[in-house]
């Protein structure tokens, strides 16, 4: 009878260790427990040791740290009729346990779904070039969406990133093929506006120097002194008339002069009577 006794106690002793152990649970900094009991949500626990009533309460753990999630790869139609392949990657986390746990059945699954449906209906709505050259706005854009239906899960959204926009190989080619032709504009309109600047310079330059006709001279005077330096050719340098002008008048003038002089007979016996 003793042995039986000391069995007996022996194995209420160990049930209630099982009971006690089972009982104690040990959260994480990171984790939370919410605590349901018969069913009816009574708080969430955590972190450290917590206590749980075997058989009338049910701790759910719930992880709050940033979880990082893929996007699966989704074909896109763009505004502009363009057919690619985007994918992306999400930030999220965890705010409010119980909320994640009672307002949805997996919050997980329900993140990434609805990740992937606002990704096709936000780049839906741009064009192609807006999806390779405006990123961090679409970005923006569904991570507001994201965050917004999110926040009734107790999910906040703390980023979201494209990583990859997958476009046909003859859709690459008619890009390239673009982007050329918007270069040689760009070229083109540089080069017309650099000829109408220079075309108004030379204009302006034109008006100072027909006001100061001396500016003329010493332009051309300036432009002998820079050729000069070239001694590998023969230089035809244009005089102004303007410089020959006072010249011409002067010899004209004592060409004229002694024109009007009257000649003097020379002086010779020849030239008197004869008697």
């Amino acid at each position: 009878m003793l042995g039986l006794d000391l069995v007996a106690y022996l194995v209420i002793a160990l049930v209630v260790l099982g009971i006690v152990a089972s009982a104690i649970r040990i959260m994480r900094e990171y984790e939370r427990a919410v605590v349901f009991t018969l069913g009816r949500y009574t708080g969430v626990k955590g972190p450290g040791i917590i206590f749980v009533i075997p058989f009338l309460q049910q701790a759910v753990k719930v992880d709050m740290r940033t979880i990082t999630m893929d996007v699966p790869s989704q074909d896109v139609i763009s505004k502009d009729n363009v057919s690619v392949k985007v994918n992306a990657v999400i930030y999220f986390r965890v705010v409010d346990a119980d909320r994640s746990i009672i307002q949805v059945e997996d919050y997980m699954m329900a993140t990434s779904q609805l990740a992937q449906t606002t990704l096709r209906s936000v780049l839906g709505k741009h064009d192609l070039d807006e999806m390779l050259s405006e990123r961090d706005k679409l970005n923006s854009d569904i991570q507001e969406i994201l965050d917004s239906q999110t926040d009734a899960w107790g999910i906040k959204v703390a980023n979201v990133e494209i990583k990859h926009v997958d476009i046909d190989e003859s859709m690459v080619r008619a890009i390239a093929r673009q982007a050329e032709a918007e270069r040689n504009r760009r070229a083109r309109i540089i080069d017309a506006e650099g000829e109408m600047q220079a075309s108004q310079k030379l204009s302006e330059a034109a008006g100072i120097l027909a006001q100061t006709p001396e500016a003329m001279q010493l332009r051309y005077l300036s432009s002998l002194y820079d050729i000069a330096g070239d001694k590998n050719s023969t230089i035809v340098f244009p005089v102004p008339i303007d410089l020959l002008r006072g010249f011409m008048s002067k010899v004209g003038g004592g060409e004229s002069g002694a024109a009007a002089k009257p000649a003097q007979p020379p002086s010779g016996d020849w030239q008197k009577p004869v008697g």
